[in-house]
């Protein structure tokens, strides 16, 4: 099991890329959060699971939705905690 943080930069707010997370981590079984940055060119993913379900994941948000441009995933992976029971939206 592992954590992993993640941004995503680009064209990524106003494209569904929210959901898009949010169905690809419900399907993967992993647990954390995703919310636009305010920024306006960026989501953060706040992520725990195995550490293949989360590389799923990465390879998908560095693909994203059919109109999300994206131009830059960045990553940081530590230890599990176990802080969250589901996988949620944040505003």
């Amino acid at each position: 099991m592992a954590h992993l943080s993640a941004k995503v930069h680009g064209l990524v707010q106003g494209v569904n890329f929210r959901y898009f997370v949010w169905d690809m981590a419900k399907n993967l079984g992993i647990t954390g959060y995703v919310r636009n940055l305010p920024s306006g060119n960026a989501i953060e993913i706040e992520a725990e699971g195995t550490k293949a379900q989360l590389e799923k994941l990465v390879a998908q948000l560095k693909i994203g939705p059919p109109r999300a441009q994206v131009k830059e995933v960045k990553t940081n992976w530590s230890d599990y905690s176990g802080q969250f029971t589901n996988f949620g939206m944040r505003y």
